[in-house]
C-alpha cells in the first residue's frame, strides 16, 4: 500500500512505539490521528505532525467509537490502524509478601485490567476500524486497509511475574491469524509485531546496571531497540502487500530467561 495521502490511526500514539509510528507515518505522507489518554502529549505531537488527536480509552466502546468519528471527520476513513496502546503489570501468581511474609496472590482486578487494555482493547479497535474499512472502495491493488497489532516477546518468553502481560500479548498474537482470515475477502491485511526490549520511557527510567544487564542479553545488536526501528518495520509491513496473517519478532535475537 502506498502510504502517501492515506488516513491512519495509531492507538497509544502519544509516547514510545506509538509516538514513533505516528511520526513515521506522517513523514511518509499519511494523515494521522493519535488515540491516547495523555491529552497534553497527544495534542502536542498531533500539532507537530499536522495530525489530529482524540482522547480515547480503549476499554470503552463509546470512547473508541467517538475517537474513530473524530478521526474520520478530520481525515476520512482510515485505511491504516496500528494498535500500540497497552499497559504492564508485574506480580507473581502467588507467593509471600517480602515485607510481611503473608501469602498473597496476583490481584485479579489488575489481571483483568491488563487483559481489558492490551487484548480486548486491541480487538475493539480492530473491529471498529475494519467495519469502517469494509464500507469504502478498494485501492487499485485490491486492498482496503492494513491493521498492525503490537504484541511482545513476552507472548512467547514470559518471565516471572508476567502472567497477565504475557497472557494479554499472547492473545494478541493468537487473534492475528484468524482476524486476517476473517477480513481477507474484504481486502484487509492483519499482522502483528512482537517487539523485544526497546528504549521507551519505561526503560529510560531503569537504573544503569539494569539497562546494561538487559542489553548484554541481546545477541546482536547488543543494545535496546530504537522506537524509530519499530516504526520503520511498521511502514515496511504496510507497504508489503503479500504480508498477511503474520506475527514477527523484532528483538535482536534475544530469548528472555525466567527472570
Amino acid at each position: 500500500m502506498d502510504i502517501s495521502g492515506i488516513a491512519a490511526v495509531v492507538t497509544g500514539g502519544a509516547s514510545g512505539l506509538g509516538e514513533a509510528t505516528a511520526r513515521a507515518l506522517s513523514a511518509a505522507g499519511a494523515k494521522v490521528t493519535i488515540f491516547d489518554l495523555n491529552e497534553a502529549a497527544g495534542t502536542a505531537i498531533a500539532a507537530e505532525i499536522g495530525g489530529a488527536f482524540a482522547a480515547v480509552d480503549v476499554t470503552s466502546d463509546d470512547s473508541v467509537v467517538a475517537g474513530f468519528a473524530l478521526a474520520r471527520a478530520a481525515h476520512g476513513q482510515e485505511r491504516i490502524l496500528v494498535n500500540c496502546a497497552g499497559t504492564l503489570a508485574a506480580a507473581k501468581t502467588a507467593g509471600r509478601d517480602r515485607k510481611t511474609g503473608d501469602i498473597v496472590h496476583f490481584p485479579l482486578d489488575t489481571f483483568e485490567r491488563v487483559i481489558r487494555i492490551n487484548l480486548v482493547g486491541t480487538f475493539r479497535c480492530i473491529a471498529k476500524s475494519a467495519a469502517g474499512m469494509i464500507a469504502i472502495d478498494r485501492l487499485a491493488n485490491g486492498e482496503r486497509g492494513v491493521i498492525i497489532n503490537t504484541a511482545s516477546i513476552a507472548a512467547e518468553d514470559g518471565q516471572m511475574g508476567q502472567a497477565a502481560y504475557s497472557a494479554s500479548k499472547g492473545g494478541v498474537v493468537s487473534l492475528t491469524l484468524p482476524v486476517a482470515r476473517d477480513l481477507a475477502a474484504e481486502g484487509i491485511r492483519v499482522n502483528a509485531i512482537l517487539p523485544g526490549v526497546f528504549d521507551t520511557a519505561m526503560m529510560k527510567g531503569a537504573p544503569d546496571n539494569v539497562r546494561e544487564a538487559l542489553a548484554a542479553q541481546i545477541p546482536h545488536p547488543s543494545r535496546f531497540g530504537d522506537p524509530a526501528e519499530y516504526a520503520d518495520f511498521v511502514l515496511g509491513m504496510i507497504r508489503s502487500s503479500y504480508l498477511n496473517g503474520e506475527d514477527i519478532r523484532l528483538d535482536g535475537a534475544v530469548r528472555m530467561g525466567a527472570r
